[in-house]
């Protein structure tokens, strides 16, 4: 019987480390069962996983059960096993949680060349094992399996689960789409990665879709998917609640904060505190009756387009400056205006829209409403105006 494995502990950082074994075999596979309460179903899960490896990688593969102390001893059961299954070896953890850390505390100590995931509630059929096994074998950065290519699907879900997966998926694609969009089933729990792919990057998961993470942090360039049918639990009981929804929604959240070219966006915020003071001095130069007396709509809209040359010199020059230096020509400079103007004027109705919504739904104070509705668009000028007038991908 296998000692169980000291949890590591520290940063979340896969090592990169050589891929053998004592007696010099290659070990190719680390695949990682992040467990709690499934002492029913690890034995049937284990004979199957085997029956599936042995046959593809003889001698070159591990399974490392993490369990986080659960009160039916699964980790136990595990442990027993592993006198009958020298390639299996398990990890209680007492002072750490979650699903998704433990399959990185998994990793850490992993020797495999590639390493995996699967849920260990018999629910991911381990068949597809040599599929995404192959997959990586012909040079896939992250195989997948996927319930929505072809070959996959859901057993019996009903209507409400099969509304709410899809619905966590299309929240995803409109906050994170450069990462969710990759893959067809980004909930998916049952995948494999190259160790190369992940190894000396810092993760820092939230809740339960350590695939997220994966996708959102690791250097995957090809990725490659699997149909599966998702199976009902037999053993057990599902682990699915309405918190994890919002650790889902709070990992997509600071994925995408993550990836904010932050520097960027303070400049760009700084350059919008310049076009501000531009737009007000303005107009009151234009209609105040002590000056030029003009009429008030004729004013805001020379204000606010002195603001907007003012806010594109400065933008041009500081903010994506680096990004116009590869597009200098005058024709090309003078298109980025015209679009930066289109995205300004697309924001002030916004501006409106937001303003109005807030003041008169929610009743806020009007300038409170008003600061809300611009910090609000000016993200939204900012990030369209990186992709759409610099054409920046970062």
């Amino acid at each position: 019987m296998n000692p169980l494995i000291s949890p590591p502990n520290g940063p979340l950082v896969v090592s990169t480390v050589p891929s053998y074994k004592a007696d010099g075999i290659p070990l190719q596979l680390s695949l990682i069962f992040p467990t709690y309460q499934e002492s029913q179903n690890i034995k049937e899960l284990i004979d199957q996983v085997c029956s599936v490896l042995d046959k593809v990688l003889p001698g070159a593969y591990e399974l490392i059960i993490v369990d986080d102390n659960s009160p039916d001893q699964t980790w136990l059961v595990a442990q027993q096993l592993s006198q009958y299954y020298p390639q299996l070896q398990v990890m209680r953890r007492v002072d750490e949680r979650g699903l998704a850390t433990a399959v990185i505390r998994g990793w850490q100590v992993g020797q495999g060349q590639v390493l995996g995931v699967m849920d260990a509630d018999l629910q991911h059929p381990p068949e597809v094992l040599e599929g995404l096994l192959q997959a990586c074998i012909t040079g896939a950065d992250l195989a997948v399996a996927s319930r929505h290519v072809e070959g996959g699907g859901v057993s019996r879900w009903s209507l409400a689960r099969r509304i709410t997966s899809r619905g966590a998926q299309l929240i995803g694609l409109v906050l994170l789409p450069e990462v969710v969009g990759r893959v067809s089933d980004p909930m998916s729990g049952y995948f494999f990665v190259q160790r190369k792919a992940i190894a000396d990057i810092k993760l820092n998961p939230l809740g339960y879709k350590i695939l997220l993470e994966v996708l959102g942090r690791g250097m995957v360039e090809r990725v490659q998917e699997v149909g599966y049918v998702f199976q009902e639990r037999q053993q057990g009981t599902s682990k699915v609640t309405p918190r994890q929804y919002w650790e889902y929604l709070g990992h997509l959240l600071q994925l995408r904060l993550d990836r904010l070219p932050v520097r960027r966006f303070l400049t760009f915020g700084l350059v919008g505190l310049s076009g501000v003071v531009i737009d007000n001095f303005f107009l009151y130069l234009l209609s105040d009756p002590h000056t030029l007396g003009w009429g008030l709509t004729r004013s805001k809209i020379i204000a606010a387009e002195l603001a907007i040359i003012n806010n594109f010199w400065w933008n041009d020059r500081w903010t994506f400056g680096d990004l116009a230096a590869e597009q200098n020509k005058a024709t090309q400079r003078g298109l980025r205006f015209l679009k930066f103007n289109a995205v300004c004027a697309i924001g002030l109705g916004f501006n409106v829209l937001l303003l109005n919504f807030f003041f008169n739904t929610f009743h806020l104070n009007r300038y409170l409403a008003n600061l809300l509705a611009i910090a609000i668009v000016t993200v939204w000028n900012f990030w369209i105006n990186l992709k759409l007038s610099w054409r920046s991908s970062g």
